[in-house]
C-alpha cells in the first residue's frame, strides 16, 4: 500500500513483536501481525476487538508511541518519522491523566504551553475547545468536581487545542453513564461533521454501529475484516452479529496477541 493523499492513516503490513526477558530467557509476544488498512480523510472509523486483540497496540503504533517490528505507517502521506505527521493528530487515551486540582481552563493552558502553542493563539484555542465540548460554563471549576463524562470532554478538548485534522480516541466511552454516553456520541459525530477524521476503539458495538462509516475487526492481533456501514445499517444489531461471526470464524487461525 502506498502513501497516497486521500488517506488520513495508512498501516502497511505492520507487525509488532514485544521482547522481554525473564530469568535470562528471551520472551517474544506478538502484539499485531501484518496489519494493512487505510482510514480515509473525513471518515469516522471504529476499531472493534475482544480484550487482548491488539486495539491499544494498533493505536500506539499509529501515534508513534511504539515502533513496528516490520512494516510502515503514515499520517496524511507523511511517514511517522516526520515531525509534521505527529502534529496532525490529537489523542485521547482511555484514562486521561489530568491534574485534578486544576480547573478546566488551567489544564488546557498547561497542555497548550507544553505543546508550544503561541501565547497570542492559546487563549482563543482554549475558548474554542471548551465550546466544542460544551464546558464553557465549567471552565473555572476544578477537575476533582467533574464527572467521568466531563473529564472525558476535557480530554477531548486537550486533543483539539492545536486543531489537528485527525483525532484518535482509545475507548472514549468506557465507564460512562447513559447521559455521558449520549454526550460523547454527539461530540464525536459533531467533530466528524466539522471535517475531522475520527479513529476510535471501543467495546460498545451498538455505539460503533450508530455512528461509524466503516469498522475494522481485530482478532488475536490480525485484522480479520473491514465492514462498510451499508453492511449493517439495514438491521439493528446486525453489526454485533457480523462481529461475532467474524470472531468465531477467525479465532482458530489467528495469531495470539496479549496487548
Amino acid at each position: 500500500m502506498n502513501f497516497n493523499t486521500g488517506n488520513a492513516i495508512v498501516v502497511d503490513h505492520v507487525t509488532k513483536v514485544y521482547r522481554s526477558r525473564h530469568l535470562g530467557r528471551l520472551r517474544l509476544t506478538v502484539g499485531v501481525t501484518d496489519l494493512t488498512f487505510a482510514v480515509r480523510e473525513g471518515e469516522l472509523f471504529g476499531l472493534l476487538g475482544l480484550n487482548g486483540s491488539g486495539k491499544t497496540t494498533t493505536i500506539k503504533l499509529i501515534l508513534g508511541l511504539l515502533f513496528p517490528t516490520h512494516g510502515a505507517l503514515s499520517l496524511f502521506g507523511h511517514p511517522l518519522s516526520h515531525r509534521e505527521a505527529r502534529s496532525l493528530v490529537g489523542y485521547l487515551p482511555e484514562i486521561p491523566s489530568l491534574y485534578r486540582y486544576l480547573t478546566a481552563e488551567e489544564i488546557l493552558r498547561l497542555y497548550g504551553e507544553l505543546s508550544e502553542l503561541p501565547s497570542t493563539v492559546l487563549p482563543r484555542r482554549i475558548d474554542e475547545a471548551l465550546a466544542l465540548v460544551h464546558l464553557e460554563e465549567h471552565r473555572r471549576r476544578r477537575l476533582q468536581e467533574f464527572s467521568k463524562g466531563m473529564l472525558q470532554r476535557v480530554g477531548i478538548a486537550q486533543a483539539l487545542l492545536h486543531d489537528p485534522p485527525l483525532l484518535i480516541f482509545d475507548e472514549p466511552i468506557t465507564g460512562l453513564d447513559p447521559l455521558g454516553l449520549k454526550e460523547m456520541r454527539q461530540i464525536i459525530v459533531m467533530l466528524n461533521q466539522r471535517g475531522k477524521t475520527v479513529f476510535f476503539s471501543s467495546h460498545s458495538i451498538s455505539e460503533v454501529e450508530r455512528i461509524c462509516h466503516r469498522v475494522g475487526i481485530l482478532v488475536r492481533g490480525r485484522l480479520a475484516r473491514i465492514l462498510d456501514q451499508a453492511e449493517w445499517s439495514q438491521r439493528e444489531g446486525a453489526l454485533e452479529a457480523l462481529f461475532m461471526d467474524t470472531v468465531q470464524s477467525t479465532v482458530g487461525t489467528a495469531t495470539p496477541a496479549s496487548r
